[in-house]
């Protein structure tokens, strides 16, 4: 059974313990996305080692492959993975809008056919909390629509209100309260639709409650309003996940309105494509520039990357195509993103957050502005 326990609050920000069958986390907090049931380019020890004890994983892909009967043999997810930390999958509606083919939307499910090997397969509400039930995940997202950027307002409320049906069906499906089912807000860009989505999944009986359809090509101005708006009305007791949004000023702003948890495959997508995160902002380890700079990625920073190895080293590696070049930077912007979440845990029960955001948004160097940055 999930808890969730609120220690300090900072305005609309806060802090707390999350705590299920598998540990516990302190929010706010950022989930590595181990997709497959791996960080890309990460062992288990340095996911821990960077202070993480929550990752996410998928369902359409864990469905695929290796399948989710074949997991439940091993003994469920977290054994046959051998991590020993709480783990949230996400529902692969998302997955199944876009990297899979799509073939039919009903309101029973959805079919679609593998990005794999095109075979045709079927999602429905019931069938995604059995599976996550199955592997025994600590958190299950429901099933969604997962309302594209751009849509008409006509279609964004239908697809609210599929998946607020979704959503009933999929708390009358479960059988066990050892995997905790968060609910999520739709609404596309359009403000009274969020609100209606997020008053009617709120009246369901969810542990928690998830903002998703943002971060999908909408403009940034209308992903911080939308969040700005509703993070604040979704039920105070109650964890607030933002789903998919991971770049760190996105988090600095939605912590700020209320949000607790996040995910996204940025840090390490970015490492593999040779960008690192620091203080200062993003640097590309590929420039020439650093061709013999002895500097650490960020001379701040203690992940093993930045004690041991230059820029220098790092940028031969990458040109040199070298595995441990992926491996070195990932370790890094993992890290980075621990010790941002730490640091805005730290400002929130210090009350003093606003100065935080201040403070990082004076060095951050953000790839556009947004008055959302002032305090």
């Amino acid at each position: 059974m999930l808890k969730f326990e609120i220690i300090e609050t900072d305005g609309n920000a806060r802090t707390g313990i999350l705590k299920g069958t598998h540990g516990l986390t302190e929010t706010p907090c950022f989930m590595p996305v181990a997709t497959a049931g791996a960080v890309k380019g990460v062992r288990w020890e340095e996911i821990k080692e960077s202070g993480y004890s929550l990752v996410l994983s998928n369902i359409y892909h864990l469905y695929l492959r290796p399948g989710i009967e074949l997991i439940e043999k091993m003994g469920g997810l977290h054994r046959f993975i051998n991590w020993n930390g709480l783990i949230l999958t996400d529902s692969g509606g998302f997955q199944v809008f876009s990297l899979g083919d799509l073939m039919k939307l009903t309101e029973e499910g959805v079919y679609f056919r593998s990005h794999i090997d095109g075979s045709k397969h079927f999602f429905s509400p019931e069938l995604v909390v059995e599976f996550e039930e199955k592997i025994g995940v600590d958190i299950g997202m429901v099933l969604d629509e997962c309302t594209p950027y751009p849509a008409t307002k006509e279609y964004a409320l239908h697809s609210l209100e599929r998946t607020y049906r979704w959503a009933k069906r999929s708390v009358e499906a479960r059988s066990t309260d050892k995997t905790a089912i968060f609910g999520i807000v739709q609404g596309g860009v359009y403000d009274d639709l969020r609100l209606k989505s997020a008053k009617l999944t709120a009246e369901l009986p969810f542990e928690g409650i998830a903002i998703g359809g943002l971060s999908v090509g909408e403009p940034k101005e209308d992903m911080y309003r939308i969040t700005s708006l509703i993070a604040p009305k979704l039920p105070f007791e109650k964890p607030r996940y933002l789903m998919g949004v991971g770049k760190p000023e996105d988090i600095v702003v939605a912590v700020e309105h209320g949000v607790d948890m996040f995910d996204c495959v940025m840090p390490t997508r970015n490492a593999r494509n040779g960008t690192l995160f620091t203080w200062n902002g993003k640097l590309n380890i590929k420039s020439a520039k650093y061709k013999e700079d002895e500097k650490p990625i960020d001379e701040t920073c203690d992940c093993y990357t930045c004690k041991n190895f230059s820029r220098a080293y790092l940028r031969h590696l990458f040109a040199a195509k070298e595995i441990n070049a992926l491996i070195l930077n990932s370790i890094h912007n993992l890290h980075f993103y621990s010790k941002l979440m730490e640091k805005i845990r730290k400002a929130i029960k210090e009350k003093r957050f606003k100065e935080f955001k201040q403070e990082f948004f004076s060095k951050y160097k953000v790839d556009e502005e947004s008055p959302y940055y002032l305090t």
